[in-house]
């Protein structure tokens, strides 16, 4: 009776032995929180960095120059967006494709895919080189261009992205609508 007795007997002090365990089953909720914290560094990077490049191609380059003067001088049709809000725009998609390429990267997809990455990088130079061509030099046909294969890059990422993660890819939608318009815009000037 002694030995059924002990064994139904709890101590209620912890062994050296019951204390290492209790560290080590706080160890994955430590790695969990710093596994989110250098996430909200990707994202906060993947967000940041686009948007300040945006931002400053459009302090730079967005006010028509005195070369281009094209989109201020020509009589424009009631659909044609006003600077201000066509620089909103860009900035929206900015914020919108660098989250979608965040989630590709999330998910490993510009390691699997390095498509991905190249196609990311191609649509973000040419949304950068779109607004100096555009309204610092006022090449249209040359804007032109550039918003075609903008709007090729873009779809391309769509294809991508939707592959990698749905989410990333239902994104990029507006995104790809956004450059069809523009492209349109653009279209009208050549032929203003």
């Amino acid at each position: 009776m002694d030995s059924s007795q002990e064994l139904k007997h709890r101590t209620t002090t912890q062994t050296p032995q019951d204390q290492s365990t209790t560290t080590t089953s706080n160890a994955p909720s430590q790695k969990k929180k710093a596994m989110a914290k250098r996430g909200l560094r990707s994202l906060a990077l993947a967000l940041a960095l686009p948007l300040s490049m945006t931002l400053a191609n459009i302090y730079m380059f967005g006010r028509p120059g005195s070369v281009g003067q094209t989109f201020r001088n020509v009589s424009k049709p009631s659909w044609f967006p006003p600077l201000w809000l066509l620089h909103s725009m860009c900035v929206v998609f900015s914020l919108l494709m660098g989250l979608s390429a965040w989630l590709v990267w999330a998910e490993g997809g510009f390691h699997t895919k390095p498509r991905a990455a190249a196609m990311y990088l191609a649509q973000l130079g040419l949304s950068l080189a779109w607004d100096p061509v555009m309204f610092w030099m006022g090449a249209s046909r040359v804007g032109l261009a550039v918003c075609l294969a903008l709007l090729v890059s873009v779809f391309q990422c769509f294809r991508v992205f939707k592959n990698v993660n749905p989410i990333a890819g239902a994104l990029v939608k507006p995104c790809l609508a956004w450059v069809g318009y523009l492209t349109a815009v653009n279209l009208k000037l050549v032929y203003l």
